[in-house]
């Protein structure tokens, strides 16, 4: 039997508030960078000084944006991006 357990992202969410964060959309390879300013109850994100980027190249600079939340596959903070490594798989 498994030991996974579910875990809210609305905690991990709140405390990115006022950071840079990543958000993937899930059509394309579509994402955006910038300061989180906030997520309300449906997990729609607003950000601020927002670049968004297609296969990796800035395409534009946005400033305010909201994201509905059906459109994310992924959020993180962008500060883990540049510390990314790659994940250990254990069986």
């Amino acid at each position: 039997m498994s030991n996974f357990v579910p875990l809210n992202p609305r905690p991990m969410l709140q405390a990115l508030v006022n950071d840079e964060v990543i958000v993937r959309l899930k059509w394309g390879q579509t994402e955006y960078k910038g300061r989180l300013v906030s997520v309300d109850s449906y997990m729609n994100i607003q950000l601020t000084g927002t670049e968004e980027f297609i296969d990796g190249k800035s395409t534009a600079s946005l400033g305010q944006v909201l994201i509905r939340c059906n459109n994310v596959l992924w959020i993180q903070a962008a500060k883990s991006r540049q510390q990314e490594e790659d994940t250990k798989m254990e069986g």
